[in-house]
C-alpha cells in the first residue's frame, strides 16, 4: 500500500521559514510529478508548486521567489522550502504524487494527510 507522509509544518512568524518534506513509500514502480497543494479555511485547494521526475518546476504566482520545490528521486521524497512567509500562506499543505504501481498500470494520484502551516502576523 502506498503512503505519502508529510512533516515539517508548524507555527512561524511573518518573514520566517519552514521546510516541508513528503516521503512516498510502498510498492511503487515510478513517480512522475510530485507537488504541494494547500487549502486555507473556507477556500478551495490550490496548487503551490510541482516538480517532474526530470526536475522541471512550476509555481503559483503567489509563492514565486519565496518557495522552492525539490525532490530526491532515490528516496521518493519531495521538499518545499518556504521563505519570507506571510499570514496569507496559512493553510493545510498537502503532498501529491502521480505514480504508477506497475509498469503496465495507469498513473494514479496519491495524497498525503496534510500538515498545518500557520504564519502569525
Amino acid at each position: 500500500q502506498v503512503q505519502l507522509v508529510e512533516s515539517g509544518g508548524g507555527l512561524v512568524q511573518t518573514g520566517g521559514s519552514l521546510l516541508l518534506s513528503c516521503a512516498a513509500s510502498g510498492r511503487i514502480f515510478s513517480i512522475n510529478a510530485m507537488g504541494w497543494y494547500r487549502q486555507a479555511p473556507g477556500k478551495q485547494r490550490e496548487l503551490v508548486a510541482t516538480i517532474t521526475s526530470g526536475g522541471s518546476t512550476d509555481y503559483a504566482d503567489s509563492v514565486k521567489g519565496r518557495f522552492t520545490i525539490s525532490r530526491d528521486n532515490a528516496r521518493n521524497t519531495v521538499y518545499l522550502q518556504m521563505n519570507s512567509l506571510k499570514p496569507e500562506d496559512t493553510a493545510v499543505y498537502y503532498c501529491n504524487a502521480k505514480l504508477r504501481l506497475f509498469a503496465w498500470s495507469r498513473e494514479y494520484d496519491y495524497w498525503g494527510q496534510g500538515t498545518q502551516v500557520t504564519v502569525s502576523s
